[in-house]
């Protein structure tokens, strides 16, 4: 009963938390150009087209905060959003991963990016891997995972697109995912299943970032 009752207020929290006014802050396309650490920053990070510009937008409810795009690897910075100041955290879109037809070179540098980006982060509090609900774990998001738990970053998997599949095949998605963040130290184990098109699941998101925040404050 105390974790019902926890958890509700968790979502309450988060709720208000969002319910403020969210705005793009910063775009940095080079770790030069990183802004002044400062409070707590969350990451999300996922194959192009993966759904992160929408999963930000449906956690904050502004459909026009993060842009969206048809055309696979068009955000090519990391691009920091901030909330209300009593909340003292930010957001982090960054570069989409995994996309074969952009130039070797621009993969790249966006890679370089990211992995310094992690590395030398100590605002970040957690990475959220997006993985298409469809598709479920690839070769190239493990490549990823190894990354994180190099750079000792906490993560988290984030399944998108849920309401796009069957209840059985979304549950035989998430054991299996379940199953492969055993192998990863920095994983976190539980597994989040979302859609931003119907909003299901965000409001746990919401609630885990709440609980993340306390503990590091």
């Amino acid at each position: 009963m105390t974790a019902d009752i926890d958890d509700a207020e968790l979502i309450e929290q988060g709720r208000k938390l969002f319910a403020g006014d969210w705005q793009f802050f910063w775009a940095a396309p080079s770790i030069e150009t990183l802004p002044p650490m400062a409070g707590l920053e969350i990451a999300f990070a996922g194959r192009s087209n993966v759904g992160k510009s929408s999963l930000i937008n449906a956690l904050t409810g502004r459909s026009g905060l993060a842009r969206t795009s048809h055309t696979p690897g068009r955000t090519q910075e990391l691009i920091f959003f901030e909330g209300p100041e009593r909340a003292h955290f930010r957001l982090v879109d960054m570069p989409g991963y995994g996309y074969a037809s952009a130039p070797k070179a621009k993969v790249a540098s966006w890679t370089a990016l990211i992995h310094k980006f992690l590395q030398g982060r100590s605002s970040l509090a957690r990475v959220y891997v997006l993985i298409d609900a469809r598709h479920g774990l690839k070769e190239v998001d493990l490549d990823v995972l190894k990354t994180l738990d190099r750079s000792a970053v906490s993560y988290q998997v984030v399944l998108t697109k849920a309401d796009q599949v069957k209840h059985s095949e979304l549950d035989a998605t998430m054991a299996a995912t379940t199953a492969a963040l055993a192998k990863h130290p920095a994983a976190f184990p539980e597994v989040l299943a979302t859609s931003s098109r119907t909003g299901a699941g965000m409001a746990e998101l919401r609630a885990a970032m709440v609980r993340l925040l306390d503990e590091r404050h």
